[in-house]
């Protein structure tokens, strides 16, 4: 059977996306960004955003076609991003598979945001071939999530744990915030930390006191730069901003690690992935490589230009329930809320 050939929109948050797959292999990707949009406000507002895909949205399929040298009469279907996310941004590409659709007469194959973080190790391009997407373990890090999910197969997922509070992306960017390095968080602390001392500041590592529990919770780490900040001042200089950097990303990691390591043994799968934004964090990277060649584990990790949100994981994860007739009716409906393991996401 050929590989379905996906159209793929993706437009949940803050950046407007599109692809070309065949399969898990990605012809073309498009990414616009609203980072520097966004970065004057400290985080993400939702208005401008939705604002920013309306001019973008056209512009990125446009590239994204011609980048891959093919017309509408190529595609099979229309992968495109129904939830979670904000409403008014995620209408934006809906709206546009929905248009496209019907000019075109191209089906339409909803996906789950998150469906399409888990799918993005196994894709591939003209720099890396791609993998056959197998039952797995994930640590999903992304933006507001930070999640354990078993993956047994293709649409059944089991959340194992998740976060009560701040996730980690979440708690890096407040972080950032507190210490006065900008919009978004991640890079800058992690660029920052890798000059650092991590034993500087001994910050906490919350929920590390039984291997049963697989929640996290990083608003008190938070909280706990917010009273160092408050008691000793901004950092003095570029070591001691270091110092306190690679302090807070040691914590956030040590916790990752530790409740994936205790996931992997309940679950006993000999594969774990790490997946969504916070996976391009060069700490966390090194720590899980080590973890797996302690622990005998394989793991994969989405190249850096499949770590944050983008298309031709969408496009992937379409493709996938496309070959495998997981579709629905309504094909493509918005959701604001909508948990990986509910209805939808696993049962097509």
């Amino acid at each position: 059977m050929a590989a379905p050939r996906i159209l793929a929109l993706e437009s949940s948050c803050d950046e407007t996306a599109c692809a070309v797959v065949e399969g898990l292999f990605v012809r073309a990707s498009v990414v616009a960004s609203q980072v520097e949009l966004h970065a004057q406000f400290g985080g993400v507002v939702p208005e401008l955003a939705s604002r920013h895909h309306l001019t973008a949205a056209v512009p990125v399929v446009r590239e994204a076609l011609a980048r891959a040298g093919v017309g509408f009469e190529w595609f099979d279907a229309i992968g495109v991003t129904e939830g979670p996310g904000l409403v008014g941004a995620l209408l934006v590409a809906v709206q546009l598979a929905r248009g496209l659709s019907l000019a075109t007469g191209l089906p339409l194959v909803g996906v789950h945001h998150m469906e399409g973080h888990l799918v993005s190790p196994f894709l591939g391009d003209a720099d890396s071939p791609p993998a056959e997407f197998a039952p797995h373990l994930a640590l999903s890090v992304s933006g507001g999530h930070s999640e354990l999910v078993h993956v047994q197969a293709l649409g059944r997922y089991e959340v194992l744990g998740s976060t009560r509070d701040d996730a980690a992306g979440e708690a890096f960017d407040k972080a950032a915030k507190l210490l006065g390095l900008g919009y978004p968080g991640g890079p800058v602390i992690d660029r920052l930390a890798a000059d650092g001392d991590p034993t500087a500041v001994p910050f906490p590592r919350a929920m590390l006191g039984s291997r049963e529990n697989l929640e996290f919770s990083f608003s008190g780490l938070k909280t706990a730069v917010a009273v160092y900040v408050d008691q000793h001042g901004q950092p003095s200089s570029r070591q001691a901003l270091a110092d306190v950097c690679a302090s807070f990303q040691a914590a956030v990691v040590a916790v990752l690690v530790a409740k994936l390591r205790a996931a992997r043994r309940r679950v006993g799968t000999s594969l774990v992935t790490i997946v969504g934004g916070v996976s391009a964090n060069s700490g966390l990277r090194t720590a899980l490589a080590e973890a797996a060649t302690r622990d005998g584990f394989t793991l994969r990790a989405p190249p850096l230009r499949y770590c944050g949100d983008n298309a031709a994981m969408i496009g992937g994860a379409a493709a996938l329930r496309w070959a495998a007739g997981l579709r629905r009716e309504p094909p493509v409906e918005v959701y604001a809320s909508l948990a990986l393991d509910e209805g939808r996401a696993r049962d097509g």
